[in-house]
């Protein structure tokens, strides 16, 4: 449980910056070089490079160098795993709703 726990503490890191999201977003059309990447943010390449790393760090892409051109690739089974701590989210507020609309519903019921 621990492990999931950081596993999710990092992605959710990692995410939490626009940066990352934006370049996550333009990997999900396909893989793209580090170059091409950087030129859709505006700064410099070694604190764009940082943004790769952290996402690479949290799994969410993985890269391959042939040559000169770094690759970056999204790994969609690690983005899954948000996905699925998501939806357990949902299924357990989903659950508290309708119980509180039941709860509601015979509050009213009793007062009639």
């Amino acid at each position: 449980m621990a492990q999931y726990s950081a596993q999710l503490d990092g992605l959710f890191d990692a995410l939490a910056d626009p940066t990352r999201r934006g370049v996550i977003r333009r990997l999900g059309r396909g893989p793209a070089s580090v170059g091409d990447l950087a030129g859709e943010f505006p700064m410099t390449l070694p604190s764009f490079l940082k943004h790769v790393r952290a996402l690479e760090s949290a799994g969410i892409i993985r890269t391959s160098k042939t040559g000169r051109v770094r690759t970056c690739v999204l790994n969609r089974e690690r983005l899954a795993l948000a996905e699925d701590w998501l939806a357990e989210q949902r299924r357990i507020w989903e659950e508290r709703t309708d119980r509180l609309e039941q709860f509601v519903a015979g509050t009213e019921e009793d007062q009639s």
